[in-house]
């Protein structure tokens, strides 16, 4: 009997081994269509990136690729602007992990009175739109000399940043336990040395989450780099608009310029990509 079922079994197996394809199931195929019409936009401004600037608008899928809109943008200006926007988002991005981090520890942790006022302040300077900052940021700027600046523009950056770092990682924070903190304590670790031999390396999952956002904020920005930079500090959202010019927009520009564009965020999401599920997903069930 034994010896049967073992046959039976083999079987089975051997012939779902056979079966080469599988059916999709409904929550699958609905799944592939809702991915296939978010993405549609991108997938189609890649190839036109790589169409000939005549057959910019051809719907045929078919054609031969040709790199020219590349090269223009390489003999161009664009890889200066390129380079601005990623020097920018990098230490914008930075210095608000920097400053944000500890502060999100200490709003956290620590009791002094007017904590929750702090907190609720430093919330309040993303309520405003970005127009209401636009005059004093200019007129002081202006008066700094941090005006068409690469540093000017990312401590602008960093006037956002910070409240989104402070208000996500005070919610990490609040997530590890505090008798780990004071085990620490108890064995001789300063506070400094705790926060980042101890509870720093328990938040990295959100830090990586935080750090995606304030980077995709810095780089995606168009209204600040307009106002506030010229010629030296253009980044690449502004450099794309030179290509819509009176005498026709030069679409193939266009779509090369907005490929390149999303390369450094695809490639830091899929860095730290499992960083980032845990850090968005962190906090969604309550103990």
């Amino acid at each position: 009997m034994s010896e049967k079922l073992t046959l039976e079994g083999i079987n089975e197996v051997s012939v779902r081994r056979r079966k080469p394809f599988r059916l999709l199931g409904g929550r699958e195929v609905v799944t592939w269509l809702l991915l296939l019409v978010v993405l549609s936009p991108f997938l189609w401004m890649v190839i036109m990136a790589f169409r000939p600037a005549m057959e910019a608008f051809d719907l045929t899928l078919w054609f031969t690729p040709t790199l020219d809109a590349f090269r223009a943008l390489w003999q161009g200006n664009f890889l200066h602007s390129f380079g601005n926007s990623l020097l920018v988002s990098t230490l914008s991005t930075g210095l608000s992990l920097i400053i944000g981090v500890p502060a999100a520890w200490v709003l956290t942790r620590w009791q002094f009175p007017g904590r929750g006022h702090v907190a609720l302040w430093i919330l309040v300077t993303r309520m405003a739109p970005p127009i209401a900052f636009t005059i004093p940021f200019y007129l002081a700027w202006r008066w700094l000399g941090l005006q068409d600046t690469v540093l000017g523009l990312a401590i602008v950056y960093l006037t956002f940043n910070l409240a989104i770092v402070i208000w996500l990682m005070q919610t990490f924070f609040a997530a590890v336990p505090a008798a780990l903190e004071e085990a620490a304590w108890l064995d001789g670790c300063s506070i400094w040395r705790t926060f980042w031999t101890i509870t720093l390396p328990l938040v990295a999952p959100g830090l990586a989450a935080t750090a995606i956002l304030c980077f995709i904020f810095s780089w995606n920005d168009f209204f600040y780099a307009l106002i506030l930079t010229r010629t030296q500090a253009v980044t690449a959202p502004v450099a794309i608009v030179n290509f819509l010019q009176y005498e026709g927009w030069e679409w193939s520009k266009i779509a090369a310029s907005g490929t390149l564009v999303m390369l450094p965020v695809v490639a830091f999401t899929l860095l730290v990509r499992r960083y980032l599920v845990h850090g968005l997903t962190a906090g969604g069930l309550k103990d």
